[in-house]
């Protein structure tokens, strides 16, 4: 007879992990809250507009590739993808070139012309952008391939003899501030470069220069766009799931995990019913798990733990559809604070709403026509914020104000708030009561030095056996692609795989 495992949570973690084991031969039910799978990546549609709620950037199409090759399945025949060009659109406030404000520049993931534009903001920079590059490349394969693909238990896992050999040469006890200054000199690319860190929720004060891989992924590798939205991944995630046999059951919020003899059976959803099962895996946060899910005795880490927890940004989104046009956009742009330093501050050290703030606008109506009516834009203004602030509707509507005045100024998007036919939204509050995220913050756990590897919760209990975690909480940690990986480390837990590469191929359990 078939292990059965219950899944809660319908992420990109919880999908995973539902694929590959049910092509493993186990019987997977995967439990969502919400009223579709998703998790973060949930969408939603109005007035003929159709909004990807959470992630909108595909990066590291490698691990998409690996990831359904071990399904047996090819990504092009699931995913219209399309590499974005330019990759992302850069304002810098109140910066001047050429006798106009603000600065704005495209990126593009094509190395020569990236290397005219550095070269533009700082004479002798292209030179130091091919080295800074090449040592991002390096450092992302040793990372992908020695530590990512790894799961750890101890402090001997993580420096054993490969690991040390191979870690020295990441840059691990410096932050990325001071790396990236090696480097570059001027304000702007020194800002181009750290920028990438806030798909990982951290700050460059922070964060551990290792993750100046992010640059590799986005130079190298490029930034792509399924079309009809980030949301086809999910489909096509739950399309193989249910191939394989997965059960989904949505509108299932769970109450408790059922836990005998320290083992978990199973869970109990809010409505009263049970589902029994072998393994438990749970892809709801961590903390929400450990504190609302589980009793006092089963949990690993106290309340003091989780206070000292460095949290990912919250995030202020507007969702907005627009009356006509906006060819002052590309797919993906971004608003630079003045002072980067205050701006981080006022999300990590000293939290408040922030005064002077950075901002992503996402445009995927440039690109995908499906996602808009004809002749209008369909943009997500994301202002990152620190998680817990309190607000009132009031409030965000003030605010609101304040971001479009910004972006009418700094885009020159004339008329932009009289052209407004939709405006719903989002904010922490939002993200703690859809996805049960502590404090309402949008990613998780930050990437900080000692929240990262060997210092990241676990993915296994070790209070409860048959419990285990996937998701951005754990190993590796944020990101579609990375939660994946999450996916293949709790594989490896049930089949007792040690390896510390990509899974070469599934096999079946006993």
């Amino acid at each position: 007879m078939k292990k059965h495992v219950v899944i809660i949570g319908s992420g990109f973690g919880g999908l995973g992990s539902a694929c590959l084991l049910a092509k493993s031969g186990y019987s997977v039910t995967v439990i969502e809250k919400n009223e579709a799978c998703g998790g973060r990546a949930s969408v939603f549609s109005k007035q003929g507009y159709t909004f990807d709620m959470g992630p909108s950037w595909y990066l590291m199409p490698d691990v998409f590739q690996q990831f359904f090759r071990l399904m047996g399945e090819r990504v092009e025949d699931h995913l219209d993808l399309k590499k974005l060009s330019p990759s992302y659109r850069i304002f810098f406030k109140d910066i001047e070139k050429n006798g106009v404000s603000p600065l704005v520049v495209n990126l593009t993931s094509n190395i020569e012309k990236d290397i005219l534009l550095f070269e533009q903001l700082e004479p002798g920079s292209g030179q130091q952008l091919r080295n800074y590059l090449a040592s991002a490349a390096y450092q992302y394969t040793i990372a992908k391939d020695r530590f990512m693909y790894k799961n750890y238990d101890s402090i001997f896992d993580f420096f054993n003899r490969d690991t040390l050999i191979e870690g020295r040469k990441l840059s691990v006890f410096q932050n990325m501030d001071r790396y990236v200054r090696r480097y570059f000199h001027s304000d702007e690319i020194q800002k181009i470069m750290q920028y990438t860190l806030v798909f990982l929720g951290s700050s460059p004060y922070n964060t551990p220069a290792l993750y100046n891989i992010m640059s590799h992924i986005d130079f190298n590798m490029g930034v792509f766009y399924p079309m009809g939205g980030i949301y086809k991944i999910i489909d096509a995630l739950v399309t193989i799931a249910k191939k394989h046999g997965v059960t989904f059951r949505t509108n299932a919020p769970v109450a408790k995990i059922l836990i005998e003899n320290k083992k978990a059976i199973g869970v109990e959803l809010e409505n009263g019913e049970r589902i029994l099962a072998d393994i438990v895996i749970s892809n709801a946060d961590i903390h929400h798990t450990e504190t609302k899910l589980l009793p006092h005795s089963a949990r690993e880490h106290s309340d003091k733990y989780w206070k000292k927890r460095v949290l990912a940004p919250s995030a202020f989104i507007m969702y907005l559809g627009i009356n006509g046009r906006v060819p002052e956009l590309t797919h993906h742009n971004l608003v630079f604070s003045r002072d980067w330093k205050k701006n981080f501050s006022e999300i990590f050290d000293d939290p408040k709403w922030p005064t002077d703030p950075s901002m992503y606008v996402s445009a995927p109506s440039v690109t995908d026509p499906t996602v808009a009516p004809p002749d209008k834009e369909n943009l997500c203004v994301l202002v990152p914020m620190a998680p817990g602030l309190d607000y009132s509707d009031a409030d965000l509507e003030s605010y609101s104000e304040q971001i479009l005045t910004t972006l009418e100024r700094e885009m020159k998007i004339p008329d932009l708030r009289k052209r407004i036919e939709l405006k719903q939204f989002f904010c922490s509050k939002d993200f703690a009561s859809r996805y049960n995220s502590h404090q309402g913050t949008a990613l998780g756990l930050a990437h900080t030095l000692m929240q990262t590897a060997l210092f990241r919760p676990n993915n296994i209990s070790k209070k409860v056996d048959n419990l285990y975690y996937v998701g951005a909480d754990t190993n590796p940690g944020i990101g579609m692609p990375v939660c994946l990986i999450s996916a293949e480390l709790v594989w490896k837990r049930l089949m007792n795989d040690k390896s510390s590469g990509p899974i070469k191929e599934l096999r079946q359990t006993k």
